[in-house]
């Protein structure tokens, strides 16, 4: 049954009522100047327009993450504005302005009465490391609400939506009283041993979705043009910072997920700032320091599989790079079809654990002390739109929930 043509329930309706609303903002630009064009390189180029496409054709299979998405766009703007004032305590170099949080897995040494210093055990996340002292899930709540709002009010052009993204925005990056420092100096500290590491920077992908954000809210009346030269500033310095930094330099050298993180993280901010050569370099780059370092013939990472979540830690690098081959296709770099001279390819990772995710009662020959919950559902997706491979995009239908996933409204499937 078509969702939107139904009036027998609520969720029909309210999404035939947003669907409306839609098309009418879209018809009323036919008559005037439209709006700027959104920059937004986490999703391939057209993306946007032919979502708005799928939803005035009233696509059935766009419905639900349409609706998913307005429901979640509602609750945002409920949501208090969060600043990296927040947190109770100063971090180290005594300025609250900047960002701090704590390494996930390390805990008290129990033979040390002041627990001194922490011990690393990998998979274990100290909740210690998400608590109010942490930065971390302000920032990203921040990040990911601020994109949610601003798609929302891309697709509806609800002024309330863009109010409330730009509100978010405003408190965490640019108020000179609640603006966060643009470094990761104290990111992911070690209690006796740091203050500060270099691998703290995975944190700073929450960047990501706010450039998003800012590109979506262009053209708001909201959003105004002493807003956006104030976070292209910040991403600026920010830039600077990873790319100049001890903490940044020692993330840019991880051969790991950390080093796959970090090249996306320079990817958007180069085409967010308008610097495409930067961008088409470590695009360029990723190629043989990224896929054909990580990834052998058979698909496998080992430097994932040697972690305590290891089918986790496989997936997360392939997000990174998943990403990164998106990205990749605003420039003309292609990293989907890339294979190193030793056979390691993208596609080659996400078929190694295809099998795994098609039957979760296979054995995963790597457990190393932790079950990870086994969900490629994205990446598939997105894989299966580049491929063509129907069975990518069988495996993903398999996950709980991802009708509503947002993933299908941007990436129509086989």
């Amino acid at each position: 049954m078509n969702v939107f043509a139904s009036s027998f329930s609520r969720p029909g309706r309210l999404c035939a009522t947003l669907l409306g609303s839609l098309l009418l903002t879209v018809g009323a630009w036919a008559g005037e100047t439209a709006p700027a064009l959104p920059r937004v390189f986490s999703l391939p180029p057209g993306a946007l327009a032919k979502a708005k496409e799928r939803l005035a054709a009233r696509e059935g299979a766009v419905a639900a993450p349409f609706q998913q998405l307005i429901a979640e766009a509602d609750k945002a703007l409920k949501q208090k504005p969060l600043s990296v004032m927040d947190k109770p305590q100063n971090p180290p170099g005594g300025d609250k302005h900047d960002y701090m949080s704590q390494a996930p897995y390390f805990w008290p040494d129990p033979s040390k009465p002041d627990g001194l210093p922490y011990l690393r055990k990998d998979g274990q996340r100290n909740p210690e490391s998400h608590d109010e002292h942490s930065d971390s899930p302000r920032m990203g709540r921040v990040c990911s609400s601020a994109q949610t709002l601003a798609l929302a009010w891309h697709f509806t052009g609800k002024d309330a939506y863009a109010e409330q993204a730009a509100k978010l925005l405003r408190v965490w990056f640019l108020d000179p009283a609640t603006r966060m420092n643009p470094n990761f100096n104290f990111a992911q500290a070690v209690p006796g041993v740091n203050t500060g590491r270099g691998t703290g920077m995975i944190e700073s992908r929450s960047v990501v979705p706010a450039m998003d954000a800012v590109g979506l809210l262009a053209g708001s009346k909201t959003w105004t043009k002493a807003d956006d030269d104030g976070m292209k500033a910040w991403m600026g310095e920010f830039l600077t910072w990873a790319q100049t930094s001890p903490n940044g330099k020692d993330e840019a050298a991880a051969k790991n997920n950390h080093g796959s993180f970090y090249d996306e993280q320079i990817v958007m901010l180069a085409l967010f700032l308008g610097k495409e050569e930067l961008a088409k370099k470590t695009l360029e780059a990723v190629k043989t320091r990224r896929i054909a370092v990580q990834i052998k013939a058979d698909g496998s990472q080992p430097l994932e599989l040697s972690r305590a979540d290891s089918f986790g830690y496989s997936r997360f690098n392939i997000e990174a790079l998943v990403h990164l081959a998106t990205m990749g296709e605003h420039v003309g770099v292609d990293l989907w079809h890339y294979q190193s001279p030793e056979g390691g390819g993208l596609r080659q990772a996400i078929s190694f654990l295809l099998p795994y995710v098609e039957d979760q009662d296979k054995p995963w020959p790597y457990e190393n002390g932790k079950k990870a919950t086994r969900n490629l559902a994205s990446e598939l997706w997105r894989a299966a739109a580049v491929y063509g491979d129907e069975r990518f995009a069988r495996a993903a239908k398999k996950a709980s929930g991802f009708d509503k996933s947002r993933d299908v409204l941007f990436f129509p499937g086989k």
